[in-house]
């Protein structure tokens, strides 16, 4: 099992950040934009242990040289059922340099933007304080 989908399935928030590069990029599910930098991803990360409900994993597919996962999840926002994948790419350190989410059906995706939305000004202060 990868390093990450421990940390995530013990809610440590220490562990999962201690697995993510400096130049990490988080591409979400419903942001056009990426998100460079360890310090806003982490943030992400627990902004959305605050969003989802019933979060576990149920499947990951690990490519042959190790540094490509696929971590497929399903949770809750609110009323909406909500299936996922994280994809994770190691650097040559191991740490997650690429974390990608994508999620499903459209209608949860929506119901994660409000929710993640609500997030963001909490989400920006903690990136802050742990950057600065």
């Amino acid at each position: 099992m990868h390093a990450f989908r421990k940390a995530v399935e013990a809610n440590d928030h220490e562990a999962m950040e201690a697995l993510l590069a400096d130049n990490v990029v988080f591409t979400s599910p419903v942001a056009f934009r990426p998100y460079p930098g360890k310090a806003i991803t982490a943030a992400i990360l627990r902004g959305v242990s605050r969003v989802f409900e019933d979060f576990h994993y149920i499947r990951e597919i690990n490519d042959a040289d190790g540094r490509d996962h696929a971590l497929v999840f399903a949770a809750r926002v609110g009323d909406r059922e909500i299936t996922g994948c994280d994809f994770l790419h190691l650097d040559e350190n191991g740490l997650i340099d690429e974390f990608t989410v994508m999620v499903r059906p459209l209608s949860a995706a929506q119901a994660l933007s409000d929710a993640m939305g609500a997030q963001f000004e909490q989400i920006n202060r903690e990136a802050q304080a742990t950057a600065g």
